[in-house]
């Protein structure tokens, strides 16, 4: 009966994603349409959309696992997010709306392109070169987590898991683009949310409440309660704590998060949303690290910390619960797989074959290509995927940091500096790749800093020298005042909104 009852939960969690991606297909005939939803997404949409993107399978398996493992200490990830997060929503989102309204930009290279009047097009092969393996590799990680949650819930075959999850997440992405994307993602978020309420609150209850909880963490080890973890505030421990705060550094223009302030309506979308996006945040990040710690307490012997999740469920909620876990699992995992589709479909069909190759190209054939191409990579994700040995954290790390140090040093620079040349912007976008995948190899064994900080920093450096050694483009200084402009007018015009 329990088991019947978990696929059902199951069965009618997919129902809902497949009824969505139906109910979106009249919105992807076109390009525009199928990469940007056409512009007209609304505020609640975006919000929970974009950080239900961002967060992906690592918060419900992996921080939770940190929690596990780390205690407390794991909250300066959540301290890194919550600072991404606010800067991208408070500073950034608007003037990026502006610009790519200006630009009739549909995605984020197309902005790059218009912003630095790269006529060669070299930034967006650039992209698209950076993109195909972070992506692959990111969507693999996800696939991973798919697989083990059927695995964990109901004894399914790890790789018949990873299946099923590619098979629903390709049928919804395929039919309705980013509009079912979007949408599903704000189901995902609602789901995601809800979990990390309940969660922690039931684990700590049984745990005898919040005071017990932490005599108990004492007693298991005390580092567990140490802010700066077991080394204390010397530089080993103030490596991990800089390495957990670079966490949120992506949230600053990587691109499949971005996407969605350029399919906003206008900006009042995002004024809007940026309260619901900060505070979303701060509830399932805390949530998640608090499930983590409560765990440890309850289950003290678990062979893998990221089955922490999965065990509280499983043992301390009825059937019908568990299966709703199960479900709020694979929102974390789909919300970020569909994305990653899109964000790589849109890089090969849109930035190189549209832009670079074939400027006039029927719509109803680049959408047809951008179809098969978001086919094509799942099942290349699908190969990587089938080898169970890495930490889903970890894995999920190194490829938010390739993509985050590529491109949130050039997006940051980019709005809030009007001096920024192309020369710098390339050189800042190759830079930061290289650094974080060099010292990803060679260097963080040793160090233990996580690889998107030096990436993230030295692309900024980089972008720095080469553009002050650099002309800026023609009309950008022009360009850049009239966004300024643009967002203090709307201020002004509506006194009432503020932010």
């Amino acid at each position: 009966m329990t088991q019947f009852v978990l696929i059902l939960a199951i069965v009618l969690y997919f129902l809902v994603l497949v009824f969505i991606g139906i109910f979106s297909r009249k919105e992807s005939d076109s390009v525009d349409g199928y990469y940007a939803a056409g512009k007209k997404l609304r505020y609640w949409i975006v919000s929970f959309s974009t950080n239900a993107t961002g967060e992906s399978s690592w918060l419900l398996l992996g921080l939770t696992g940190m929690g596990y493992v780390f205690g407390v200490h794991a909250f300066w990830v959540v301290v890194g997010e919550v600072l991404g997060v606010a800067f991208a929503w408070i500073f950034m989102a608007r003037r990026f709306k502006v610009y790519t309204d200006k630009y009739n930009s549909i995605t984020v290279p197309d902005f790059l392109e218009d912003r630095f009047n790269d006529t060669r097009h070299i930034m967006r092969v650039i992209s698209a070169i950076i993109l195909l393996p972070m992506v692959t590799s990111y969507v693999a990680a996800q696939l991973m987590a798919s697989g083990k949650a059927f695995k964990a819930f109901l004894g399914i075959d790890y790789v018949t898991g990873i299946i099923i999850g590619l098979i629903i997440i390709l049928f919804y992405t395929v039919i309705g683009g980013i509009t079912a994307v979007a949408r599903a993602d704000f189901f995902h978020g609602l789901l995601m949310l809800m979990g990390l309420i309940a969660l922690p609150i039931v684990a700590i209850v049984h745990c005898g409440g919040f005071g017990p909880m932490v005599a108990s963490l004492k007693s298991i080890d005390p580092n567990l309660l140490k802010l700066a973890g077991p080394t204390g505030f010397n530089t080993i421990g103030i490596i991990s704590i800089i390495g957990f705060l670079g966490v949120g550094l992506a949230f600053m223009g990587s691109p499949q998060l971005f996407v969605r302030y350029l399919a906003a309506r206008d900006q009042k979308e995002l004024i809007y949303g940026k309260y619901v996006a900060i505070l979303f945040i701060i509830i399932v990040d805390t949530g998640a690290v608090l499930t983590g710690m409560a765990g440890r307490v309850l289950f003290t012997s678990l062979k893998d910390q990221e089955d922490i999740l999965p065990t509280i469920a499983l043992e301390l909620f009825p059937a019908l619960f568990t299966g709703l876990f199960i479900a709020i699992v694979l929102a974390a995992i789909i919300s970020t797989v569909d994305s990653l589709l899109i964000l790589l479909s849109s890089s090969i069909i849109r930035d190189v074959y549209q832009k670079v190759f074939r400027p006039d190209a029927p719509q109803k054939r680049l959408v047809f290509m951008g179809k098969i191409i978001t086919v094509i990579v799942g099942i290349a994700a699908f190969w990587f995927s089938i080898s169970e040995t890495r930490l889903i954290f970890w894995f999920v790390l190194f490829a938010w940091a390739g993509i985050g140090a590529a491109f949130c040093p050039v997006m940051i620079l980019s709005l809030f500096w009007k001096k920024m040349t192309k020369a710098g912007a390339i050189a800042g976008m190759c830079s930061g790749f290289l650094i974080t995948m060099i010292w990803a190899i060679f260097f963080k064994s040793s160090t233990n800093l996580y690889e998107m900080v030096p990436g993230f920093f030295g692309g900024i450096i980089i972008i720095v020298l080469v553009s002050l050694f650099t002309q800026p483009p023609q009309k950008a200084a022009q360009d850049f005042e009239s966004v300024s402009e643009t967002v203090k007018k709307y201020k002004v015009q509506n006194p009432k909104i503020k932010g």
